[in-house]
């Protein structure tokens, strides 16, 4: 079979610190390329991304936005992701389905903490990257500063691509380098050789072969490679710099081709909603083409299993060429499918009965380690929020929702305190409730101490149900998940009664002794017995003669819970790696403030006038000493934090509100299940 490749699309992100005006340069880009006739205002609300009322309100970006424009022959489709350390999840769930990437620094404040944290996972996940220095107009602005930081923090292997004049004023400009700036050259070469011998190699047998236009081909292999990364200079507000750094961005991040009549494979990276209520699912299509009218496999990603199949009723193409596309999704691209209601982001889509393609996704996520409870302003609201919460969580199912009936609560995980604001602010604008939120409280995990055992018998003591099941837990290291094993004959116990105990395991494994999911464990059903369908003489079914699967499943989380009594549970907080930069003299006042925060202060390196401090922080505390840090370093400090691991709580046991009617008080337990029954 013959092959279309699609190699004129390239899709780009563009990522930065807050405030270091990524949505600024959309704008700009979008301008110089004639895709809009005005260049929209972050102040102003203007933006042609920024979508969201509390985005124009608070000058952020909060969920990821997809505009086209075209550099030459290629059609870029540009995706400005949010760069509040919040939203990091709805970054790196982008940073899957990129060619390439655009880093924005601040020419007057310079490397902070989260471009530090987008370029190390840029790097990892081999993203070829341009920086691009902003707001050299702007009085403070430094080049050589900035440079200097950009070497020492992110990365030694920069390459600045011009000269700037000007800077701090309105004139500020940058001047692209040209086939005849020696000098340039020169530090090219060295460049280039230093990171690659095979290159190195070559200049050295044929010298007269490197020319000008031989080391840019070698620096867009190299950043190709994420082994170099050119530097441009500019203003995202008066424009300067912007057309070189296009010109960039078709020299050096090339289209990267893509098969359209390979098998279907694409990857869900946003979803929203329409003015009906209907599913929309932004995709980027990497092989095959997807169609109106097709009929797409979707599977979960991030550990979901679930896979459904449906109908793609409507195809929307993202480009300067859509309409030529209209309603076809090829490979290389990104579209909006609608009529897929199951689907959600992470998702893979296939043909039907096809492998789901393989594609990391979401594996690379670091949890969220904070947990509040969301409060209606009217109680009438109460099911109503809970279904809005639940349509915000298929947008971004790192946040957790968690229904607590006995209460009529729901909890909500969370990144951090400034997602609430925006988690107020749409349940306000889009769906009319008012909410407020209690204090936010980490989400602990509880790991078992031991080994631990229980049975219960047909006909034992307590035992209503025609199920006995007998339940051994272990220990298992972390991160290796939840492991369920048959320690019977397989074929002893029907098929449904044994995916009843396995799923009611995972389910009751979500509350453990204390309150808290138990993520690690291997569990093995070692012992099982059910009584066979019986039937009166006139052949009706008897329901108290034989056995259901209902009985496993009220059973299990009795036995279980016995099980991990014996073997019993540690609460574990999640803990946060942090990362200080501040002026030297400002240690001994911030130590003691550390100390406090029960964080355990490791290695102290000295950088130039600067101290850099690195060390673990429960999680809980993070925002606390965000809070603090300004007065402590008088102004200049810096923290970098992520999540790291989990560590023992010393001192009182934090417990966790149960939503499972607690299997520990058997008597409560059954008489909740029985009246149910």
């Amino acid at each position: 079979m013959s092959s279309s490749l699609e190699p004129n699309n390239l899709n780009l992100g563009i990522l930065a610190h807050i405030d270091a005006g990524k949505t600024s340069l959309t704008e700009r880009l979008l301008y110089a390329a004639g895709a809009i006739d005005a260049v929209g205002s972050v102040d102003e609300g203007s933006t042609q991304t920024d979508s969201l009322d509390l985005e124009r309100q608070r000058g952020i970006t909060i969920r990821s936005a997809v505009v086209s424009f075209a550099v030459d022959d290629i059609a870029v489709n540009l995706i400005d992701t949010p760069g509040h350390p919040d939203f990091i999840a709805e970054v790196e769930r982008v940073l899957s389905v990129l060619d390439g990437a655009v880093l924005v620094v601040s020419a007057v404040e310079g490397v902070q903490a989260q471009t530090r944290v987008l370029m190390r996972t840029l790097r990892r996940l081999g993203i070829p990257t341009l920086i691009f220095v902003n707001k050299i107009d702007r009085r403070g602005a430094d080049r050589e500063g900035t440079l200097r930081g950009i070497r020492e923090k992110l990365t030694s292997c920069v390459v600045p691509m011009g000269s700037t004049r000007a800077l701090g004023t309105a004139a500020a400009a940058f001047t692209p380098y040209g086939p005849a700036d020696t000098t340039f050259s020169s530090g090219l070469l060295d460049l280039l050789t230093a990171q690659d011998d095979a290159f190195l190699a070559r200049c050295v047998e044929n010298p007269q072969q490197i020319s000008p236009e031989r080391l840019r081909a070698e620096l867009a292999r190299q950043t190709a490679h994420v082994l170099a990364h050119p530097v441009f200079f500019g203003s995202a507000i008066t424009g300067a710099g912007v057309t070189s750094l296009m010109a960039g961005v078709r020299e050096f991040l090339p289209a990267v081709a893509g098969d359209s009549e390979g098998p279907v494979s694409g990857t869900v990276f946003t979803v929203e909603r329409g003015t009906a209520g209907e599913k929309i699912a932004y995709v980027r299509m990497f092989s095959g083409t997807v169609r109106t009218r097709d009929t797409v496999q979707f599977r979960g990603g991030n550990g979901a299993d679930h896979v459904a199949e449906g109908k793609v009723t409507g195809v929307d193409v993202f480009g300067h060429d859509a309409a030529d596309g209209r309603g076809v999704a090829r490979a290389g691209r990104i579209a909006r499918l609608r009529g897929l209601g199951g689907i959600r982001v992470g998702d893979t889509i296939s043909a039907p009965g096809e492998p789901a393609p393989v594609r990391d996704v979401q594996g690379h996520f670091a949890p969220p380690t904070l947990e509040t409870v969301v409060v209606p302003e009217r109680a009438a609201d109460r099911g109503r929020l809970h279904v809005a919460l639940t349509q915000l969580a298929e947008q971004d199912p790192l946040i957790d929702l968690r229904r607590d009936e006995p209460r009529e609560e729901t909890h909500l995980s969370l990144y951090g305190e400034v997602q609430k604001e925006v988690i107020q602010a749409t349940l306000a604008d889009a769906y009319g409730i008012g909410v407020t939120f209690r204090a936010t409280t980490p989400l602990c995990v509880e790991r078992l101490s031991r080994t631990g055992a229980a049975f219960e018998a047909i006909g034992g003591d307590g035992n209503p149900f025609l199920a006995a099941i007998g339940l051994r837990v272990a220990p298992a290291p972390p991160g290796s998940g939840v492991e369920f094993r048959l320690g019977i004959e397989l074929g002893s116990l029907p098929l449904a009664f044994l995916n009843a105990v396995r799923e009611t395991v995972d389910a009751t494994l979500r509350q453990g002794v204390h309150g808290w999911r138990i993520p690690d464990c291997a569990v093995t059903l070692t012992r099982s017995r059910y009584l066979a369908r019986q039937s009166h003489a006139h052949g009706t079914f008897d329901k108290s003669m034989s056995s259901t699967a209902g009985d496993f499943r009220h059973l299990t989380p009795l036995v279980l819970m016995s099980a991990l009594l014996e073997a019993g549970t540690r609460v574990h907080e999640p803990v946060h790696r942090f990362r200080l930069e501040i002026p030297e003299g400002t240690l001994d006042t911030l130590l003691p403030v550390l100390t406090r925060a029960g964080a355990l202060p490791g290695t102290t390196e000295q950088r130039g006038r600067s101290l850099v401090l690195e060390g673990d922080i429960p999680a809980a505390r993070v925002h606390e000493l965000q809070q603090r840090l300004p007065s402590l370093t008088q102004g200049e400090g810096v923290l970098e934090s992520a999540f790291a691991h989990y560590r023992p709580v010393a001192g009182a046991v934090p417990t966790r509100a149960r939503t499972d009617h607690n299997p520990l008080n058997r008597k409560e337990y059954l008489r909740h299940v029985l009246r149910r029954v």
